[in-house]
C-alpha cells in the first residue's frame, strides 16, 4: 500500500471518531437537565427524595466534563476505548439517578438509552452491543431495586408491577429499534462518504491523464532555453577546436544530438498548439471509439450499432468522468458477456442515448434494485464478483455530466444487462461552447 493510501486510511479512520466537544455538550445538556429536574420536583412541587445524592450525581458528570476541557482540546477526537468508557460512566450516572428517583417509575427513564444511540453513530458493534447489554442489565435491575417515585407525602401512589414491566419492554424495544437504525443510517453514510472519496480520486487522476498533452507543452518550453545555449555552445566549440582529431568527432555528437532533442522538442510543441481544439472536443462517435478501444483485445466482439441520428453529430467539451464512467460500465459488459457486447447510440434535437448490451446471465433480481449503491455487491463473472464500487464511482460520475442511467435486464432472448446513458443535449452543447470560447 502507497503511503498516500496510508495518510487516506488514516484520515478516514479519523474522521469516524467521536469528537470529544460533542459528548462535551451531550452532558453539559444533560447535567441542566437533571439539575432542573431535580429543583423543580424538589423546591417546586416539594416531593420527598434524596436531593443531596442527585446534586452528587449530577456534580460527577460535571466534574469529568471540567477534566476533560482541561486536559484535551475541543478538537480532539477520542479513541473508541475512551468513548465508550465515558458512555459507559454516563448510563452509569443516569442509573444511579433513576434508582433514587422511582426506578424505570420515574418518566425520564427512557432517557437511558440515548449513550447506546450516540455509540451506534460512532462506535464499533461490538461496543455499541456492549453498552445496550449494560442499559438491560441496569434497567433490568431498576425494575425491582429503587427509592420510591417521588410524589405527595400523604397520597400513596401503587403502580402495578405489569405497568411497571412494560416500561421494561418499551424502553428495550426503542433501545433496539433505535440503536439498530442509527447504526444502520451511520453505516450508510460512512460508506457513501467512502465511495465518493474513492470517485473524487479516479476523477483526479483521470483528470491528470487528460493534462498530459499540457505538461508535455510546458516542459517542452522550459528545456527549450536551456537546450538553445548548450547548442550554443557546443557550435563555439567546433569553431574554437577546428579539426583537431582529439575532439571533433565527441564534439560532432554533441551537436547532432541537441538538434535532435530541439526537433523532439519542437515536435511536443507543436502536436499540443495543433491537437489543442481536437483535445478539447470530441463528438460523440470518437468518444465511443475511445471508450471501447481498450476492451477489443479480450476475447469478447464488441459491436457498434448507430441507430436514429436524427440532427448535426453532437460534440462535447472533453470530460475525464464521462470517459471513465462510461469505459467502466464497458469493462462490466465485456466481463460478464459471453461472446458480445453491443454499444448503440440515439441522438435527436433533445436527447443523447448511449446502450450497452451484454450476452451475459444478467442482473439478479436482488442486485437489481441496489445497483449504482456503493458496496452493494455485484454481478459474479469469470473473474468473480465484485464490490458494486465501480459501478457507483461510473453512475456518479455519469450524474455529474447531466446524464440519466437505467439499468435492466434486456427482454430480447439471448441477451443480458443492458444499461442505457442518456443526456440532455443541450448538455453537451453548452459545453462544447464552453470549450470553444476558452480556445
Amino acid at each position: 500500500m502507497s503511503m498516500s493510501a496510508d495518510y487516506q486510511n488514516y484520515d478516514a479512520q479519523q474522521s469516524r471518531r467521536l469528537r470529544l466537544s460533542t459528548l462535551i455538550r451531550l452532558r453539559w445538556l444533560a447535567a441542566g437537565g437533571q439539575s432542573l429536574a431535580v429543583i423543580v420536583v424538589a423546591f417546586g412541587l416539594d416531593f420527598p427524595f434524596p436531593v443531596a445524592l442527585c446534586f452528587g450525581l449530577i456534580a460527577c458528570s460535571a466534574a469529568l466534563n471540567l477534566f476533560l476541557v482541561s486536559r484535551f482540546p475541543a478538537v480532539h477526537r477520542l479513541n473508541p476505548d475512551a468513548a465508550f468508557g465515558i458512555l459507559i460512566f454516563d448510563v452509569l450516572q443516569l442509573a444511579g439517578l433513576l434508582y433514587m428517583t422511582g426506578g424505570l417509575t420515574n418518566p425520564f427513564a427512557v432517557l437511558i438509552i440515548v449513550p447506546v444511540v450516540v455509540s451506534a453513530t460512532t462506535l464499533p458493534i461490538r461496543m455499541t452491543v456492549a453498552l445496550g447489554i449494560t442499559v438491560v442489565i441496569c434497567t433490568s435491575l431498576l425494575v425491582f431495586f429503587h427509592l420510591p417515585l417521588p410524589w405527595y407525602p400523604d397520597t400513596p401512589l401503587s403502580i402495578p408491577f405489569v405497568f411497571v414491566a412494560g416500561l421494561w419492554m418499551a424502553i428495550f424495544s426503542s433501545l433496539t429499534f433505535t440503536a439498530v437504525y442509527a447504526w444502520r443510517v451511520a453505516e450508510e453514510a460512512r460508506q457513501l462518504a467512502d465511495a465518493l472519496s474513492a470517485t473524487e480520486l479516479v476523477l483526479q487522476r483521470e483528470q491528470h491523464l487528460s493534462a498530459l498533452d499540457g505538461l508535455a507543452a510546458a516542459a517542452a518550453h522550459e528545456l527549450g532555453t536551456p537546450l538553445a545555449t548548450i547548442a550554443l555552445v557546443a557550435k563555439e566549440m567546433q569553431s574554437a577546436l577546428g579539426d583537431d582529431e582529439r575532439f571533433s568527432e565527441d564534439v560532432s555528437l554533441l551537436r547532432s544530438q541537441s538538434e535532435r532533442c530541439r526537433e523532439i522538442l519542437k515536435r511536443l510543441t507543436s502536436l499540443s498548439a495543433e491537437n489543442e481544439g481536437h483535445m478539447t472536443r470530441l463528438p460523440l462517435t470518437s468518444l465511443i471509439e475511445e471508450v471501447i478501444a481498450p476492451h477489443r483485445d479480450f476475447g469478447i466482439d464488441i459491436r457498434i450499432k448507430p441507430g436514429e441520428l436524427a440532427g448535426p453529430e453532437p460534440v462535447g467539451r472533453r470530460n475525464p468522468g464521462v470517459i471513465y464512467g462510461l469505459g467502466n460500465i464497458v469493462e462490466n459488459a465485456v466481463d460478464f458477456a459471453r461472446e458480445t457486447v453491443t454499444v448503440s447510440w440515439t441522438w435527436d434535437e433533445e436527447h443523447i442515448s448511449l446502450r450497452i448490451v451484454d450476452d451475459g446471465p444478467g442482473f439478479t433480481p436482488d442486485k437489481l434494485d441496489q445497483i449504482g449503491e456503493p458496496y452493494a455487491g455485484g454481478r459474479t463473472s469469470r473473474q468473480g464478483g465484485g464490490l458494486g464500487l465501480g459501478l457507483f464511482i461510473a453512475k456518479t460520475l455519469l450524474e455529474r455530466s447531466g446524464a440519466e442511467l437505467h439499468f435492466h435486464n434486456s427482454a430480447k432472448p439471448g441477451l443480458g444487462a443492458a444499461v442505457e446513458v442518456v443526456w440532455p443535449r443541450q448538455a453537451l452543447v453548452i459545453a462544447d461552447q464552453k470549450a470553444v470560447d476558452r480556445v
